[in-house]
């Protein structure tokens, strides 16, 4: 074991594991490219749903339930099976990630807008507000810390999956890990675990401190 460490630490720090088209740092950008993107998609389409459904209480059934399958969905089997409707193209990859993130969003965005105290809403309509202003006003700023910590969860998990893209022979982090098996390199498997366990917790850690940030001296809403 200690000699694998060993072996581990040369190959993370190694200036040509960092060079070259090869390279942690190619790999990387690639890893944080896939995963922001989907999860950019997956917010653009998971947080009207969220916001909707929590403000009107409609559908919300229907939503979850539908959010909770793409949760069930296999990844590596989606992957393959858009892989063959759609050929040789990054849109399998970026489909199963984003039908990853997409549950997390929504669960997190409708029970945020939820768990608003009715008498708030109330109070803001008492007030003149209408629909649109409570949901802008009252409802959102209230709901944000749950809003963003699905955002969070989401970014995590595509971060740790996205190393699937590797398994239809694009790039990131998760080449190290495929090629590191099929040549048996059990040094080139773990650096690639580290390393995507590195980045997950690096982004979570960012996004937990932006989160708190954010919140910590946040005014009451209008009530």
């Amino acid at each position: 074991m200690g000699e694998l460490l060993k072996d581990l630490g040369t190959w993370l720090t190694s200036q040509e594991q960092w060079s070259g088209s090869d390279g942690i740092a190619n790999r990387l950008g690639e890893h944080l490219e896939y995963s922001l993107i989907a999860t950019a998609v997956a917010a653009v389409i998971a947080l009207p749903i969220g916001l909707l459904i929590g403000h009107t209480g409609r559908g919300a059934f229907l939503a979850i339930n539908l959010a909770s399958f793409g949760r069930a969905l296999p990844t590596v089997g989606l992957i393959v099976l858009v892989f063959l409707a759609s050929g040789l193209s990054m849109t399998p990859v970026y489909v199963s990630l984003v039908a990853l993130a997409v549950p997390s969003v929504v669960t997190n965005t409708y029970a945020g807008m939820r768990a608003v105290d009715p008498d708030t809403r109330d109070a803001a309509r008492g007030q003149g507000m209408r629909a649109h202003q409570v949901l802008l006003r009252v409802e959102i700023p209230l709901a944000l810390p749950l809003i963003m910590t699905g955002l969070r969860l989401a970014l995590i998990q595509v971060v740790a999956t996205a190393t699937i893209a590797a398994y239809v022979s694009f790039g990131g982090l998760g080449r190290y890990v495929f090629d590191g098996l099929a040549q048996r390199d059990l040094v080139q498997v773990l650096g690639g675990a580290v390393l995507v366990a590195a980045v997950a917790l690096v982004l979570d850690l960012l996004l937990a401190a932006l989160q708190r940030a954010l919140f910590r001296n946040r005014p009451a809403p209008i009530a």
